[in-house]
């Protein structure tokens, strides 16, 4: 998909890509290497420390088989593939040992979420596994579905209904429920219910307080980069092999296309408040600041079942995600799962969420969140405890470990978040960036220091020589440090960038996460291959733009100040929302955007439109030069002004260099 330049107000559209290859800049695809013997010893110990006899979650990720599709490739309205299980299914077998190349333990959380199709979680509950990165689950209501997060697109959500159906015939969906703001919880909603009838009141769509604000926000702002950075983070482009993509650590990996989002009509804003929706009595806890800005617990009391959105699920999750967002408080967090023991964990029968297979029974349920509970505060009170010994962030990774339960317990082993990037996570949000060490403060950026080290160290050929000696000896972890300060000194150096593909393979396959894994591999392909072409990411997809709050427009436009091109200028900018009578001026003086709702009587020009004018040339299906000649923007004063505010946006290209500088 070719990125929308056709308005210099426009965000664009989201397209996630589950494409297993791409082109290149050679048209070649280097093929990747096999697993070293380092590799393969240290995949060894892993199978030697950690209890594989366990069976336990094997046989809660098919308790309450209903049904599945022999094939499970689901196609959007033009037969291109949207979600393909076909691909995990040639080489990831519930019977089939780690190849060589995978991790073991990951490759176990791999087979464990290839169990796909529709689960009875108890009488009245249902879940719909491996359709997409996240679960969708459905209650039975008297007359119909409430439904649990919808997934990422509409095709896997009404496939997923669809396999429902087949089961238990066509009922209609009467309320939706977002757990959390995060898309792979609401992204499908549009495959499953009508606008129509949300608007008509016929379905609730229900979601925690501030959904929508953080929705959109995190696709918006940051969003270029937080794409770019979710290609390395979730595989979707790597190959499907013993090689390549195996397991994002919630799910396989995400669906294609475009993800939809209907705004909420009802909101929950505080723990213990309740609500029954088609016979349904639901008691919800607010949990935000978790693992999402705004997130929800749901409890079934006459059901005696425990939804716990994405606040446990089967693996130690991020305090930071590696595409990048807010730190987490995983203070708050553990906090949250110790009011949800206290208040459901003798009651509730079965726990169950957004990823992963559930598990049934009181004890096993309290125990589990514990766990769950203790894995974070763990992470959080060790790296602070070492934090205040004057240790740094990059320290506190090395030495910080698990106490046995835990590091022996599968459901918080490192398959998402890791122990080490969660410690730093820790230290980033009490103390930042600065280590305290006065070289810190004001360092030399990655390619003068690359330069300089190379003279210091005697020069490309023997930094090469030294590295390819210590890469034969297993140091992958030095070598990807080394050669990195190469290849960034001399991004022609193809010796050198392929000597660091080599090591970044190596600690691929030997990474218990999958987004670890992903990273690696991912910056191994383009080292070898270049950076992709033709297909980009976009963060905001027509929905969320068109449930933009008009100061966050604002705010984005900001953030896309050129100062250069700002330099010197001031411009006042009226602008009047005709359906709304909202009105607003943007005021840039000192090459920085401002705006307000106290309109400015005195401005360079005024221009009057709708929101939904505004959000067509925000998707790029409209110019503002367009709109006026239309009629649907009339403008006042100097056009010029409008015309030069444009020119000082900057634009940001997705494939940007990320292993090279």
């Amino acid at each position: 998909m070719k990125k929308t330049t056709t308005s210099a107000w426009c965000i664009g559209a989201m397209l996630l890509s589950t494409a297993p290859s791409f082109a290149t800049e050679s048209g070649q695809v280097v093929a990747p290497k096999p697993a070293s013997e380092f590799t393969k010893a240290a995949n060894e110990k892993v199978l030697n420390s950690l209890p594989f006899n366990d069976k336990e979650d094997f046989d809660n990720a098919t308790r309450g088989f209903l049904a599945k599709p022999a094939e499970l490739t689901i196609k959007n309205s033009e037969g291109q593939v949207v979600w393909d299980l076909e691909e995990y299914k040639r080489y990831i077998t519930s019977d089939s040992a780690a190849p060589d190349t995978v991790n073991p333990s990951l490759w176990r959380n791999a087979q464990l979420n290839m169990e796909y199709g529709l689960f009875e979680v108890r009488d009245g509950i249902y879940q719909v596994r491996g359709y997409d990165l996240s679960n969708i689950t459905f209650i039975a209501g008297d007359k119909g579905w409430i439904v649990f997060d919808p997934l990422i697109t509409p095709e896997t959500a009404a496939a997923a209904k669809e396999l429902v159906d087949k089961q238990f015939g066509k009922r209609p969906v009467v309320a939706v429920i977002y757990s959390h703001s995060h898309l792979d919880h609401f992204g499908g909603v549009r495959g499953i219910v009508n606008e129509e009838d949300v608007k008509a009141g016929k379905v609730k769509i229900i979601a925690s307080e501030g959904f929508t604000e953080h929705a959109v926000s995190e696709n918006v702002i940051a969003g270029n980069v937080m794409g770019r950075r979710a290609v390395y983070m979730y595989g979707a482009m790597l190959p499907r092999n013993a090689q390549g993509g195996v397991n994002g650590g919630l799910g396989q990996t995400t669906s294609a296309g475009t993800g939809s989002l209907i705004a909420p009509t009802d909101y929950i804003t505080k723990t213990g408040q309740k609500m029954t929706v088609d016979g349904v009595e639901m008691v919800f806890q607010f949990t935000p600041g978790t693992e999402a800005p705004t997130e929800m617990n749901t409890y079934f009391p006459e059901m005696k079942a425990l939804w716990m959105a994405e606040n446990s699920t089967n693996t130690m999750h991020n305090v930071l995600t590696l595409r990048g967002a807010k730190v987490r408080d995983p203070l708050i967090w553990a906090s949250y799962l110790n009011e949800t023991i206290e208040m459901w964990g003798s009651d509730a029968d079965v726990k169950f969420q957004s990823h992963h297979w559930p598990v049934w029974g009181s004890e096993k349920i309290v125990s589990y969140l514990k766990k769950q509970r203790d894995i974070y505060k763990y992470i959080h009170d060790q790296s602070v405890r070492l934090m205040n010994q004057g240790y740094t962030g990059e320290e506190i990774s090395e030495m910080i470990s698990l106490p046995k339960s835990l590091e022996q317990n599968w459901a918080t082993r490192g398959y998402y978040g890791t122990l080490r990037h969660n410690s730093r996570a820790v230290y980033q949000r009490y103390m930042g960036w600065y280590t305290g060490n006065p070289s810190d403060l004001n360092n030399l950026p990655p390619v003068m220091v690359a330069k300089k080290m190379m003279a210091y160290m005697g020069g490309e050929a023997e930094v090469l020589k030294k590295a390819q000696q210590d890469f034969d000896k297993g140091e992958y972890r030095w070598t990807a440090e080394v050669l990195k300060h190469l290849v960034f000194a001399n991004p022609n150096n193809t010796a050198a960038k392929n000597l660091l593909a080599d090591s970044y393979e190596q600690l691929g396959y030997q990474a218990e996460s999958g987004p670890w894994r992903s990273v690696y591999l991912q910056g191994a392909y383009e080292l070898r291959n270049g950076i992709p072409k033709g297909l980009a990411l976009e963060t905001a997809s027509p929905d969320i733009i068109a449930n933009m709050p008009v100061e966050m427009l604002f705010d984005y436009l900001g953030v896309r100040i050129l100062p250069e091109k700002a330099e010197g200028k001031n411009l006042v900018l009226n602008l009047n929302f005709a359906d709304s009578d909202e009105k607003y001026t943007l005021m840039v003086e000192n090459s920085v955007l401002n705006y307000s709702d106290k309109q400015a009587k005195k401005a360079d020009a005024t221009a009057t439109l709708t929101k939904a004018t505004l959000t067509e040339i925000q998707l790029g299906q409209l110019t503002f030069d367009q709109a006026v000649k239309e009629g649907k923007i009339k403008l006042v004063g100097d056009k010029a002004a409008f015309d030069s505010f444009f020119g000082m946006l900057d634009s940001f290209d997705f494939w940007f260099n990320i292993v090279t500088p």
